[in-house]
């Protein structure tokens, strides 16, 4: 019987187009000074948690936030961060980089809406990443099965990996992907739940069952 894996699910820091909220998904922009800090104190209040390995996605801002979290840690001399593509964002195809108020709205007009308040209070996730995909003129985005499928690669890389030995394993990913794999595992979590920039998720797994332990934190920030 394997032992108790908990996995340490944490939002990148903020970045500049986070900051002028505009979309961002595979698109990638550097963390702003202010989102350095936030995530510095976030790795100070994991500082004494002790984690057998680390992953990230493979864009920068997740790379980034990996390694200032692991800076800070009293534990993590020798741990190699291991950058997987299967953990990036949602792809959002043409609406990269746009204001996310011009893209919502577009894509909400496109799904039957009339604004973005009334997409994302009708729509759940599937039919939000549909719709993306359906409004993008391209038609690069991503709908959900794709992202779905790619994720799940991922995840099911780290799980196989870690089942049996256990612990405390750090996972630095996106909002999107973060909510979507703890919704996917714990159906009960609202799905609508807006993850901060360098916050805490814990998804334990013990006995082939999956718990949520901490949902968004950001009790454990430290100031320096």
């Amino acid at each position: 019987m394997g032992k108790k894996l908990s996995l340490y699910f944490v939002r990148h820091g903020q970045t500049y187009l986070n900051k002028n909220l505009r979309m961002q998904g595979w698109a990638d922009t550097p963390l702003t000074p202010e989102g350095i800090e936030v995530v510095k104190e976030s790795g100070r209040g994991l500082a004494e948690t002790e984690f057998v390995a680390a992953y990230s996605s493979d864009l920068h801002r997740t790379i980034a936030t990996a390694g200032h979290l692991l800076k800070e840690n009293k534990h993590a001399f020798g741990l190699t961060l291991e950058p997987l593509s299967e953990f990036r964002e949602t792809f959002f195809g043409s609406y990269e980089g746009e204001k996310g108020d011009v893209a919502w709205n577009e894509i909400a007009h496109h799904m039957g809406y009339a604004n973005q308040d009334e997409l994302f209070k009708n729509a759940d996730v599937r039919e939000t990443m549909n719709g993306t995909k359906a409004a993008d003129p391209t038609g690069d985005a991503e709908d959900f099965m794709t992202f779905w499928t790619r994720v799940e690669q991922g995840f099911l890389h780290v799980i196989n990996r870690h089942r049996e030995t256990g612990g405390n394993v750090l996972i630095v990913a996106h909002g999107n992907t973060i909510r979507n794999i703890v919704h996917e595992l714990e159906p009960s979590m609202d799905e609508s739940v807006i993850l901060d920039n360098a916050s805490v998720t814990v998804l334990a797994y013990e006995n082939g069952l999956f718990k949520l332990e901490r949902l968004n934190d950001t009790s454990h920030f430290k100031k320096a």
